[in-house]
């Protein structure tokens, strides 16, 4: 499978830290106005509170099979929002634009990435159905609530994400497999993780796995199959969660004719916050 770590949109800012810049306080409109005007960075570390969501819009043929998709893969597509078709906008962010408010797209045609632009107004097609998929970056402040910072976050880096060995139940002409993030846990906070992150399923919920990356077909955790790699400590076990790059990656097994995506780790910041979405 195509690795594209080093595009332009996945190296932008990589040196950014949250912590320092502020980018964690700045309420999820500003975020967004932001990225309309150019700024490009992964999402990780900004608007702590407010929950994010990936994104693919698909034309409406192919829309059946993206929530069919979602449905039967619950835990790498939880879906929170399913758009009218042609329309850039979601509830999840009244006044948000989706085809200008995230930092980073991605285009693709036929199941090949074609362009990485920073908005697709004139990509956008009246058949256009957008489905806003939850992503474990909301999870992230929760983590960190808990003694388990997260290490992209604390290196001002996107996350690591890698495609596995596990494959997603098909639906209709959508296959492909299960894409996971990884964060490193110190061992003795494992159960922490999973019990706190367990308490929100519609952002990916529980890790999948945790331990021997090989467990999953995974080669090299130094070589993410999208995003970046990052340090892991003694002491620190990998776990791994189920991504929202996911339907990325049934993008290029299934091959539809056209599909607009976010860029990995370059997400909708949404105005919902993450209580929200917490079971405790």
């Amino acid at each position: 499978m195509t690795s594209f770590t080093s595009s332009p949109a996945a190296t932008a800012l990589a040196n950014l830290d949250p912590g320092t810049t502020g980018m964690a306080y700045v309420p999820p409109a500003r975020a967004r106005a932001l990225f309309r005007k150019g700024t490009v960075a992964s999402t990780a570390g900004w608007s702590t509170g407010f929950a994010q969501a990936n994104l693919i819009a698909v034309p409406s043929d192919w829309a059946y099979d993206v929530l069919l998709f979602a449905q039967r893969n619950p835990r790498a597509c939880p879906v929170l929002d399913v758009t009218d078709a042609g329309s850039p906008r979601t509830e999840l962010a009244p006044g948000a634009d989706l085809r200008t408010d995230l930092p980073a797209y991605r285009v693709w045609r036929d199941g090949e990435l074609i362009d990485e632009p920073t908005e697709v107004r004139r990509l956008w097609r009246p058949d256009l159905v957008a489905f806003l998929i939850g992503c474990s970056f909301t999870f992230d402040g929760a983590l960190r609530q808990v003694g388990i910072p997260p290490r992209h976050v604390e290196e001002g880096r996107n996350i690591s994400m890698y495609v596995t060995n596990r494959q997603c139940r098909p639906a209709e002409r959508l296959k492909g497999p299960l894409v996971v993030t990884m964060r490193p846990v110190p061992s003795d906070l494992v159960a922490t993780a999973v019990r706190v992150t367990a308490g929100m399923p519609t952002l990916h919920g529980a890790p999948v796995h945790v331990g021997d990356p090989s467990g999953l077909g995974i080669k090299d955790l130094d070589r993410p199959d999208f995003g970046t790699a990052v340090t892991i400590r003694d002491g620190e076990v990998p776990v791994f969660w189920a991504c929202g790059t996911t339907p990325q990656a049934a993008v290029m097994a299934s091959r539809p004719p056209f599909a607009l995506t976010h860029a990995p780790g370059h997400m909708l910041v949404t105005d919902v916050p993450d209580a929200v979405y917490r079971y405790d």
